[in-house]
């Protein structure tokens, strides 16, 4: 079991643990987790978060499986982590902030982040701050207190035009309610925690955005060119695009982060959000996010890497990426492109629960993206869906889907193009552990090109019931153990052009 601190997942009184799953996982009953030579507490999850600590103290920690009689797991390597010293405090409301949800407070909390020190927090206190872009610096903590809310401003002006990726190109695009490392800057160690709420005002200020012409829609929290970002306890809602978007980064933690881009806080669909994605990491490395929740309007997590040619002239892939723990609701589970001319790799999706998502995994790389998807596990995860309102479309196919047609029309799969820089490699693409009920779509659906076939597709120990069972198309190696897929309507299992088929019970 292979044991770290979670990246950059330290505050002056708490430290975050993640671990890996032995070998014999399913003979785990629970783990015992050693703080300072001690046991300490004991979970049934591969993340812990030691709370209350003492500020700028080193610790140690060592997990260890409690077994069944008989099986021998070997425990954890030793880690230390050590706590932040406390923080000096800039409130925002010692630099003018009303918090009366009525003033406009982007100046006052501007001023704060600007004279905020080295190591230093920008506290907001309960109220509702009302604001337009802020950008943020290194080595600094925004803390939102549980009841106060930083809300963002329904005007365009308010949100200056400044060049990023949208959908995968640079574009002239306003900026988000919250921002770093723009302009070419890099930023390092940014926190953003506290139980309070961030809301974008997306529902009014997309329309807005989109009425003025001047730039693209913003996101809500736009963090580029940084390096040990964490995010804790915060909620994040309505984005006038995507929600959390992160641009050339590394060594990130999200923990225990609520994200809503479908929902009010009343549960009530937002009327004009659209492309309303959770999370998305593009061209990031280094990445954990765990025991958090999305309700999205759009993919609760998409990771990417840049679009077409602009993205593989940058060539920075999005790799060594951890989601566990977590729970999806509604949208488009966790997605691997489309935007990915950078590549991707190294990706697990572990021990999630999706409800009334349209996925759990969506793999797609159309044509003209070149580059590579690779080495990705979804494992342990489960799906119920019985949301009718989104059906299977030439966007979205199935609970789980493997497509490099995603968004064409009309296609000939027998149709075999030239291999050239835009051609997409698909490969070693695991699906583990899943339980799948679906009323939409197919259980299972795999789609390669000709020229370029999917290759080394597994699946094992899959559950599965869809509209449509599994379908599976131009595969070199797929691998299916212990695999029961049926369909509610049509075939339960079709394959054209597969090779190497391997059906294990």
């Amino acid at each position: 079991m292979k044991l770290r601190v979670a990246p950059a997942a330290q505050t002056s009184d708490s430290i975050a643990i993640v671990w890996e799953k032995p070998m014999l996982a399913e003979q785990v009953e629970e783990y015992q987790i050693f703080l300072n030579g001690k046991e300490a507490v004991r979970v049934k999850d591969t993340d812990y978060t030691f709370e209350n600590l003492e500020p700028d103290t080193e610790y140690s920690f060592r997990v260890r499986a409690v077994v069944k009689p008989g099986i021998v797991i070997p425990e954890s390597n030793l880690v230390k982590g050590r706590t932040k010293p406390v923080p000096q405090v800039f409130s925002v409301r010692d630099y003018g902030a009303a918090g009366d949800g009525i003033t406009m407070d982007t100046e006052a909390i501007q001023k704060t982040i600007d004279a905020c020190c080295d190591g230093g927090m920008v506290y907001l206190p309960k109220g509702i701050y009302k604001s337009g872009a802020l950008f943020l610096k290194s080595r600094m903590t925004l803390f939102v207190e549980e009841g106060a809310t930083l809300l963002g401003s329904e005007d365009p002006e308010d949100y200056p035009l400044i060049s990023y990726l949208y959908e995968g190109y640079v574009r002239r695009c306003h900026a988000s309610l919250i921002s770093s490392g723009m302009d070419g800057a890099f930023c390092t160690d940014i926190t953003i925690a506290g139980k309070g709420t961030i809301n974008g005002s997306g529902n009014h200020l997309l329309r807005a955005e989109l009425d003025g012409g001047k730039g693209r829609r913003g996101n809500l929290i736009c963090l580029q060119n940084t390096d040990n970002i964490y995010m804790k306890d915060i909620t994040v809602r309505q984005s006038p695009f995507w929600c959390v978007h992160m641009i050339y980064c590394s060594h990130i933690s999200m923990n225990r982060i609520t994200i809503h881009t479908k929902y009010d806080e009343n549960g009530n669909i937002y009327g004009h959000i659209f492309n309303g994605d959770g999370f998305d990491p593009d061209s990031c490395r280094d990445v954990c996010l765990f025991h958090s929740y999305i309700s999205s309007q759009d993919d609760c997590i998409a990771v990417k890497s840049g679009r077409d040619a602009e993205g593989r002239a940058v060539g920075i892939p999005s790799e060594d990426i951890r989601i566990t723990n977590c729970r999806f609701k509604s949208g488009f589970g966790v997605a691997m492109g489309s935007e990915m001319a950078g590549g991707i790799r190294n990706v697990l999706v572990q021990d999630c629960v999706f409800e009334d998502s349209f996925s759990i995994a969506s793999v797609k790389a159309p044509r003209g993206r070149g580059a590579f998807i690779e080495n990705v596990l979804y494992d342990n995860c489960s799906l119920i869906n019985r949301d009718r309102t989104i059906s299977s479309t030439i966007w979205f196919k199935g609970a789980v889907y493997v497509d490099c047609y995603y968004g064409e029309k009309e296609y000939d799969h027998q149709e075999e193009r030239p291999i050239d820089e835009g051609t997409p490699v698909i490969q070693d693409i695991h699906f583990r552990n899943l339980t799948i009920d679906t009323e939409e779509g197919h259980a299972i659906y795999m789609a390669g090109l000709p020229e370029s076939p999917l290759r080394n597709i597994t699946f094992e120990h899959i559950r599965g019931i869809g509209q449509n069972g599994l379908f599976a198309q131009s595969v070199e190696g797929l691998s299916l153990k212990d695999v029961q897929v049926s369909a509610r309507e049509g075939d339960d299992m079709r394959f054209k052009n597969v090779k190497g088929v391997a059906i294990c019970e």
